[in-house]
């Protein structure tokens, strides 16, 4: 079998991490079966269909490095296919034109709820006469399109993660709505389980992979499937992603779409890592996959059944490993774009910036800790109460002045970590005082702070942009 699979987002908001780790799941079984993976944009929901987010998805499937081998298609483009498919039912007699009004469904859900019934249509215009049809014209009734659901059935499939499914017919709620129209023969609005069916068909899609929120639909379109003589493909449907009370996860819990996650800092590469792992177990021990070196691996017999809890913790290990590893240019290229939305001056020498990136890569989690690990060399300090209290302490004035008088040899330019360790010893051999009495005040005049990132490196980096003898003068005169 030629494996083709696709990924149908709907343009009606950001791209959701759960949709994200749909769209992993699809590639990787297509990359391992060397099949095709297919971009499907599910627009028919006019009233909440966006440009913006469809943007956004294409946005965050190339950021995450998912590429797709067909597509985008898009649903809004195919009105006339699925008015022929749904002409076809209707002249077949597996769809008719249901005309019941909202009050009328509505009636008839609170009766059901009064009498403890699961709501569902009871199929009261399955056969209605032209003239009754007529009648309701007349009226100015607008109809939409039912598909016959034959009961009692029992609707069969082996699921690739769940094993054998069977549902009863009588549990799918009534003949369904397909369509909607503008009166007879003007079908305008296919809905969802007609057009994912159509779709797949045409796009001759042969595993749907999604998540488990969609079981209740198969049963209904492996109807429809049946009804248009269409091949059935197989279906897995993956776990749900839950927060760590085990309730589907929400806004509520923090970010829950990829363009969230892109701007808390998290690299593509460590998402698509945690994100593989949410709901599959890897057949090696390891715990560090690229996309390209999980393909190989990646399969449905090792994906849980079970839903898969979300542990932020776990996402930012892995992402603080990515980032230790990456060289320091490209972490540097990686960093630029925080420190430009903060307003960082990022016009200084290239070879600075790939400094400073190397001075701070052991401290990141993600790449927006590195907007607050470096303020101090892009903009002023203000000095906190304990740093001021080991710069106005005994002595402190004459290691300062000692400091700044060492430092105004040297040309910003000149001064390297050598330069900075031989000046220290000066100072310590000139006063006659121990490594420890000047360590301290160094760092709480050039950082404000008693703690804070390696201080020789520190120290090259401010001279090297010419703050470090104004912060040093500074510190004299509190």
């Amino acid at each position: 079998m030629t494996v083709r699979v696709r990924i149908a987002p709907s343009p009606t908001g950001n791209l959701h991490i759960g949709t994200a780790r749909t769209a992993l799941f699809n590639w990787l079984f297509a990359r391992h079966h060397g099949g095709t993976f297919i971009l499907r944009i599910e627009d028919t929901d006019r009233e909440r269909s966006k440009p913006e987010f469809t943007q956004n998805i294409l946005d965050g499937l190339a950021w995450l490095g998912i590429d797709f081998d067909e597509g985008p298609f898009f649903q809004t483009h195919r009105q006339e296919r699925y008015a022929q498919v749904v002409q076809n039912l209707l002249d077949r007699g597996l769809a008719y034109y249901c005309y019941c009004s909202e009050a009328e469904l509505e009636a008839m859900r609170s009766e059901q709820k009064e009498q403890k019934l699961a709501p569902r249509y009871d199929n009261r215009h399955r056969h209605l006469t032209e003239q009754e049809q007529g009648v309701y014209e007349a009226e100015g009734r607008i109809p939409v399109v039912r598909f016959r659901i034959e009961e009692p059935q029992e609707v069969v499939w082996h699921d690739l993660v769940r094993g054998e499914m069977r549902w009863n017919t009588k549990d799918l709620g009534g003949d369904m709505v397909i369509a909607r129209t503008e009166g007879r023969g003007k079908i305008t609005l296919p809905l969802y389980n007609f057009a994912v069916v159509v779709d797949d068909w045409d796009m001759q899609i042969s595993h749907v992979i999604r998540g488990e929120d969609h079981l209740a639909n198969t049963a209904k379109q492996i109807l429809l499937y049946e009804a248009l003589g269409a091949p059935i493909p197989q279906f897995a449907h993956t776990p749900l992603i839950l927060n760590s009370q085990g309730a589907k996860i929400s806004k509520r819990d923090g970010a829950t779409s990829v363009s969230e996650f892109q701007e808390l800092g998290y690299v593509p590469e460590a998402f698509n890592n945690y994100m593989i792992l949410l709901g599959w177990s890897p057949p090696t021990p390891q715990e560090l996959f690229s996309l390209q070196s999980a393909a190989p691996l990646f399969d449905f017999d090792r994906v849980n059944k079970a839903g898969a809890r979300f542990d932020w913790d776990k996402l930012n290990w892995l992402n603080s490993q990515y980032i230790h590893n990456f060289a320091p240019e490209d972490l540097c290229d990686r960093l630029l774009p925080f420190w430009q939305r903060a307003g960082y001056d990022c016009t200084v020498d290239r070879s600075w910036l790939v400094d400073l990136t190397r001075l701070i890569a052991p401290s990141l989690t993600t790449l927006r800790d590195g907007v607050a690990i470096s303020e101090l060399f892009f903009r002023d300090i203000a000095i906190s109460e304990s740093a001021r209290q080991v710069l106005t302490g005994a002595g402190v004035k004459d290691i300062l002045s000692a400091i700044s008088q060492e430092l105004a040899k040297y040309a910003p330019q000149d001064f390297t970590i050598d330069s900075a360790h031989h000046l220290t010893q000066t100072v310590i051999d000139g006063l006659k005082i121990k490594k420890g009495a000047i360590m301290k005040p160094l760092r709480c005049a050039l950082t404000g702070t008693v703690q804070g990132p390696d201080l020789m490196p520190t120290f090259v980096l401010l001279h090297q942009r010419g703050w470090a003898l104004p912060r040093l003068l500074t510190a004299q005169n509190l």
